[in-house]
């Protein structure tokens, strides 16, 4: 297939191009430099600018653009960012295919699993309500925006978990794991709605030839709550897992970022992803820790 990306630079996004490209893909990157490559074309997302003729030799669209939620503190400022750095850009691809002669037939469009919030002591799934945060109102607004894509192009919002790989929301856990001072954030019961980088780049390829479209849980099909994932991460490090953080610091520290990154409980199933056939790599979070750690 051909296939243009947005976010390509970013964590999942390089990972997804080498994967594409190994398996024969022609893949062309959205970039907001001048171009340098003949597998570049320029766009400006933020003022709507996108050539749609690139549209029309695409057979699919994947966007993975959006400012980095872990980049912390969350000013009003940032908060806006996050929010408008997902928006637009969705708008920009979804207006330059509606534009397009012949318009792709497949838009994968990043999601996060903070649309269903805070949910102790549910099982969530595609099908369940979306729960109130700020997070939460982000994914509503993103996954409405993918939606003005063309009616004949299969839209797709995948919405992703905390991804187990070497950069990304694991990047700092395993820094403050390889100096010795992690331990457990608030209870530790809370569920974090986890998957290896390695499965979430083969979720999004698998998508690309499903007939699913509509929301899809990117996430790895047994829960695991974030005393497992963390403690298990120190032992395999051979590290201390000794000093435990409470809430309340959290929350002055880090303010909502604290309630909605690392203290939400989101027992989140893959269920449209498993009923598709997708068959995980890595379905515990510790086989994700040994991969992630492997590398």
């Amino acid at each position: 297939m051909r296939i243009l990306i947005s976010g390509a630079s970013g964590f999942i996004g390089t990972a997804l191009v080498d994967k594409l490209r190994a398996e024969g893909h022609e893949v062309t990157r959205l970039v907001r430099h001048q171009t340098t490559a003949p597998d570049e074309v320029n766009w400006s997302p933020a003022a709507g600018i996108l050539d749609f003729r690139a549209m029309d030799d695409a057979d699919a669209v994947i966007n993975l653009s959006g400012a980095s939620i872990s980049r912390l503190p969350w000013t009003k400022k940032y908060r806006r960012e996050i929010l408008e750095s997902r928006v637009t850009a969705t708008r920009t691809l979804a207006d330059a295919m509606r534009q397009a002669a012949n318009p792709p037939s497949v838009f994968l469009s990043g999601s996060a699993v903070g649309f269903y919030g805070d949910r102790p002591g549910e099982l969530l799934t595609e099908y369940s309500s979306h729960g109130e945060s700020f997070l939460t109102d982000v994914t509503l607004r993103w996954e409405e925006t993918a939606a003005l894509a063309p009616s004949d192009t299969r839209v797709v919002t995948f919405r992703t978990g905390v991804v187990v790989g070497d950069a990304g929301a694991m990047k700092p856990v395993r820094l403050l794991t390889k100096l010795g001072v992690s331990g457990r954030l608030g209870t530790g019961g809370q569920h974090w709605p986890w998957i290896s980088i390695e499965d979430e780049v083969r979720a999004i390829v698998h998508l690309l030839d499903s007939t699913l479209s509509g929301p899809v849980n990117l996430v790895g099909p047994n829960p695991a709550t974030a005393d497992a994932i963390m403690s298990e991460l120190a032992r395999r490090m051979h590290r201390p897992y000794l000093i435990p953080v409470p809430e309340r610091l959290l929350e002055v520290v880090l303010g909502d970022a604290a309630d909605e990154l690392l203290l939400a409980s989101q027992k989140v199933r893959p269920a449209r992803l498993l009923g598709d056939g997708f068959r995980f790599t890595h379905s515990t979070s510790d086989q994700a820790i040994d991969a992630m750690l492997a590398r």
